[in-house]
């Protein structure tokens, strides 16, 4: 990889609301002193933008966000972080927005508001596709197959690379929003509940095989604290996370897709891509928000020699 490649991402954005750590909800008018409050750009097209972003590349981000204080906010964690936001228009329905109450161990329930993100379709940036290394559209069950493939089909006309990251859950119902994208996609990047909801299959490995069956080039799995399952051109790898602490786990998918990207398009192997994710977000899953972190690739890079030794 030579200059700082561009990427175009696409798709969910939302500003995410942190509360760390929340072990319990105080009963009736009760109250709760917390360690820390904090807003975050979020989200697998917002918070795979930011992460890229601190990694080295330039981004364009595309999507919606509402007429709103918390779209104003969005956009400008955004911007202040480095992202292009030109193509995030502002619709009628209000912010896509998440309240996280962070427990001890980092885990987290969400609550959740979809709003603008229903409107991610409305706009797609051509001419930055065009000119994109790489494309990566978040949450692409909210854009629609057809429109999808569309964008994906186009970008690789163009000479880019493509990814896809998902919000939805693992319902076997829902893979019919995802089959028909996986032909037409380089990286699918989902988790381990996702990929062995959607697909029944027994385990994670008959899980990530029947995704690459069906058309995606590579399959890279997450599986929380276990290996990263990595399925290309009908091989298994698995490959070890880089261990962490965690505080807020919240942004660790879309930190592992932007490492995953990041590193393929300097010409890494997908096992080396995976291990370079898994790097990527351990520092952000270190602390509270998708925005944590001090990092770049170099530091990436310097972690894994590290640890390697």
């Amino acid at each position: 990889m030579n200059a700082a490649p561009q990427i175009v991402t696409l798709g969910a954005h939302v500003l995410d609301t942190i509360v760390q750590p929340v072990d319990e909800i105080p009963e009736g008018q009760g109250s709760l002193l917390v360690d820390e409050i904090v807003m975050s750009a979020a989200g697998p097209a917002g918070g795979t933008a930011l992460v890229l972003t601190k990694l080295g590349a330039r981004v364009v981000t595309s999507g919606a966000v509402g007429e709103d204080v918390a779209g104003r906010v969005l956009v400008g964690l955004l911007r202040d972080a480095g992202v292009d936001v030109t193509h995030l228009i502002t619709g009628e329905l209000p912010t896509s927005a998440s309240v996280l109450p962070i427990r001890s161990d980092g885990s987290r329930p969400a609550l959740h508001v979809v709003g603008a993100n229903a409107l991610a379709a409305d706009v797609v940036p051509w001419e930055a596709l065009a000119a994109a290394a790489h494309v990566h559209v978040g949450a692409p069950e909210l854009l629609g197959p057809e429109n999808v493939v569309e964008i994906l089909e186009y970008a690789h006309a163009h000479g880019a690379t493509t990814s896809l990251d998902f919000l939805i859950g693992g319902e076997p119902a829902f893979y019919a929003l995802i089959e028909p994208l996986l032909p037409h996609t380089d990286y699918v990047l989902p988790n381990s509940e996702q990929a062995m909801g959607w697909t029944g299959a027994a385990d994670l490995v008959a899980a990530a095989r029947a995704l690459h069956a069906a058309g995606a080039r590579v399959v890279a799995v997450t599986d929380g604290g276990g290996d990263v399952v990595v399925v290309e051109e009908d091989a298994v790898a698995f490959v070890p996370i880089v261990p962490a602490e965690p505080v807020d786990t919240s942004g660790g998918g879309d930190a592992f897709s932007a490492g995953f990207v990041y590193a393929k398009l300097r010409g890494q192997s997908s096992r080396d891509a995976a291990r370079f994710g898994s790097a990527t977000a351990s520092q952000v899953v270190a602390g509270v928000g998708t925005d944590h972190g001090v990092y770049d690739a170099a530091s990436i890079d310097a972690l894994l020699s590290a640890a390697a030794r």
